[in-house]
């Protein structure tokens, strides 16, 4: 059931073109799955009035589900800057961590200060399998941050991504999620009956979507 709040979400995240819905003509992921969804949210920080409003909804958050957060994190790249604006509301340190260590100069994996058994929230744009989320959870785990939770902007609703927090004992919360998104885009006739059938097809077995 999607609450209000994930739909006002998801209508400003269709406002600024950061989701696109392409049932018909497919993008093609990185990880070569075939989608008929599109999520950009760098797209947001162009548009100061939705980039204000989606900061204070994750500052909201933050600040409701971790109260007791000390260090905010992004996820390079597309978590960092959205992370910097909420620890910059919040005023909270902030730091960020890369895919993979800096090959060069200190080596660096996670940039900026981070003092052990800090508790941390990280900020994701986007939240899919959830495998490279958990892989920065990992970086500050072993740089001895205590990861106590994740917030996002949008989030797939994969199962495997599920599992994949439950199994790193990750708690995890979004402003909106895919269910929200297509059904207000079937209220607002942006999609068609057919489409949206497509569109759950996809959502229940994205892997095997297209083949």
């Amino acid at each position: 059931m999607s609450t209000v709040s994930e739909k006002q979400v998801a209508e400003r995240l269709l406002q600024v073109q950061a989701v696109k819905l392409s049932p018909a003509q497919p993008f093609t992921w990185a990880s070569g799955w075939k989608s008929p969804i599109y999520c950009d949210n760098r797209k947001i920080l162009s548009y100061p009035y939705v980039r204000d409003y989606i900061k204070s909804e994750l500052c909201n958050m933050v600040f409701e589900t971790f109260p007791d957060a000390a260090v905010i994190a992004g996820v390079a790249t597309a978590g960092i800057p959205h992370g910097a604006l909420v620890a910059d509301q919040l005023k909270l340190p902030f730091i960020y961590v890369r895919s993979k260590p800096k090959e060069h100069g200190m080596g660096n994996q996670i940039e900026g200060v981070l003092q052990p058994g800090q508790p941390v929230v990280v900020v994701e744009d986007l939240i899919s399998t959830g495998k490279s989320s958990l892989e920065a959870v990992q970086a500050i785990r072993a740089a001895g941050g205590e990861v106590i939770g994740m917030v996002s902007i949008f989030n797939y609703g994969f199962d495997i991504a599920v599992k994949a927090f439950e199994a790193a004992g990750v708690p995890f919360h979004s402003l909106s999620n895919y269910g929200a998104m297509i059904s207000l885009a079937e209220e607002k006739g942006i999609v068609s009956a057919d489409e949206i059938a497509t569109l759950q097809a996809w959502r229940s077995a994205p892997d095997q979507w297209g083949k």
